[in-house]
């Protein structure tokens, strides 16, 4: 089955990424060392720092505001990695008010008739302070603090179309070296009555170490991709995407899909040996699997980035007969589970790595 050709040049973008990413991450871990040197300064508050503390050595959470880090993606940056938290929680739980002057909320439709309040649109608010701390990891122990970020939050809703119930999942990129960390992650109250706290163990390899074999970075579908004016120096929490450098990105957080998706890829190879001229030489074969049946197998692609952006069709090609004649036919594969296996190869070493996603079609 043929690849479809990008809409989007995400491949070009591979040496510029490296080029914009670097100077404004180099130009954050400065600042957070200077405010790291002046004791005046205070990033996250004593209050959250204690209750760090606490539950650092068992990873204890503390679910005054109940939240969960739900994967962790990272992509090169230079010499950093940009790493992408990914959680959830539920609208309830982040407190969302009215900004109506009377602070009132919409209420519920209780008859038939609604009242013109009712049918208003209002806005609702809320603003909370999120803090990341990074440790390093020693003998699975938390050991040197490496970096304190502070991330003020203030996000407006729609009252018609809010829904207290629903986790909403956000993300914060953080750039880091390589290395073993371990995040303490808070969101909190405002004044800090409520302090809400999860732990996660996460390790960043280093591109250079790969020198016998190749590795990826971690394999994700995504929704959407586009390009951005202007890349972002210093992390944000957004609802249902993230940024790298000049990329907005949309994942499919879930890996579920209906019929007629595509299954559109991003990541990125480490351990190849590029040409003199600095392009690369790779091909991958994709194949979709259920259970051990080859549903579908696609051309093999050809790639000279190690930054693979790649949409795949799920259509799966059937013969048809009708009398003595038969016919290729394309068509969409039947809900159920399944897997995406992939072999990468470098043709210029002749190295290889084998790799493999699961994923639904409802």
């Amino acid at each position: 089955m043929k690849i479809r050709k990008l809409i989007i040049p995400v491949l070009l973008l591979g040496f510029v990424l490296s080029l914009l990413l670097s100077p404004s991450l180099d130009a954050q871990e400065k600042k957070q060392e200077e405010k790291a040197k002046k004791p005046d300064i205070v990033i996250i508050p004593e209050e959250v720092k204690a209750v760090f503390e606490e539950g650092m050595p068992t990873r204890q959470a503390r679910l005054d505001i109940p939240f969960t880090v739900i994967n962790h993606l990272y992509l090169p940056a230079g010499d950093y990695l940009h790493n992408i938290f990914l959680f959830k929680v539920k609208n309830v739980d982040l407190g969302f008010a009215s900004t109506s002057p009377t602070g009132e909320t919409p209420k519920k439709k209780e008859e038939e008739t609604l009242t013109a309040f009712e049918t208003t649109s209002a806005k609702l608010q809320t603003r909370f302070p999120i803090f990341l701390q990074f440790n390093k990891l020693e003998d699975n122990a938390p050991g040197e603090l490496v970096r304190e970020i502070y991330v003020p939050v203030n996000i407006q809703e729609d009252s018609l179309s809010y829904r207290p119930d629903k986790e909403e999942i956000y993300s914060i990129g953080v750039p880091l070296l390589p290395g073993n960390y371990l995040l303490s992650m808070s969101i909190a109250t405002q004044d800090l009555k409520k302090i809400g706290t999860q732990y996660f163990e996460f390790s960043l390899p280093i591109a250079t170490s790969f020198t016998d074999s190749l590795e990826t970075t971690p394999i994700f579908f995504i929704k959407k991709i586009e390009n951005i004016d202007t890349p972002e120096t210093k992390p944000f929490a957004q609802k249902g995407y993230f940024t790298y450098s000049i990329l907005k990105i949309e994942p499919n957080f879930e890996s579920v899909f209906s019929s007629g998706d595509f299954l559109e890829l991003l990541f990125y190879i480490f351990g190849a040996q590029p040409k003199e001229n600095g392009k690369f030489d790779f091909e991958i074969t994709y194949e979709v699997l259920k259970g051990e049946e080859k549903v579908i197998l696609f051309a093999t692609g050809s790639y000279d980035s190690p930054l693979i952006h790649q949409p795949l069709p799920l259509e799966k090609t059937v013969s048809v007969k009708s009398g003595e004649s038969e016919r290729k036919e394309k068509r969409d594969i039947e809900p159920g589970k399944y897997t995406l296996s992939m072999t990468i190869t470098d043709k210029i070493s002749g190295k290889s790595v084998s790799k493999s996603v699961d994923f639904e079609v409802e």
